[in-house]
């Protein structure tokens, strides 16, 4: 019994303890556990928040980025067709230029070919009534003096 007794006897000057302990747990709890928790979960939810706008503004980026991509290939586009526009135009004017050219070449050769048949016969009336007045001298030089050249050309 007398340790029963004695149990008693440290259960009860203990209890003053137990209740310092417990009024220190309540106290810990309200004083500094709550605070930290709301402070820690603040946090986290604007760090949640954050990382959310920074993810928004991440797909926000890259939607923009491909419309400006699309616009990119689309003025792309439009620079290569106004090109290509271009060469056809040039080289329709080249093609125009160039028959007109063909055309003035050919009515040139067209042109000489007149005068140079024209000059052709010219020349052969010219040969021909040459032809007969040499032959005459000829016939003169070589037959004797007297001889009738009308005569000699039969």
């Amino acid at each position: 019994m007398e340790i029963l007794n004695q149990l008693g006897g440290l259960v009860l000057g203990s209890v003053p303890t137990m209740i310092l302990f417990v009024l220190l747990v309540i106290a810990y709890n309200l004083l500094v556990q709550k605070p930290l928790e709301r402070t820690l979960a603040e946090r986290r939810a604007r760090t949640t928040g954050a990382v959310e706008q920074a993810r928004g503004a991440i797909s926000a980026a890259e939607a923009e980025t491909a419309a400006y991509e699309d616009k990119l290939r689309a003025a792309r586009a439009e620079i290569v067709a106004a090109r290509e526009q271009k060469l056809h135009q040039w080289n329709s004017e080249r093609d125009a230029a160039l028959a007109s050219a063909r055309e003035v070449a050919q009515e040139r050769i067209r042109v000489a070919r007149k005068d140079i048949a024209t000059s052709a016969a010219t020349a052969r009336i010219q040969i021909e009534s040459a032809t007969a007045q040499l032959s005459d001298s000829i016939l003169r030089a070589v037959l004797p003096a007297g001889t009738n050249i009308s005569e000699a050309h039969q």
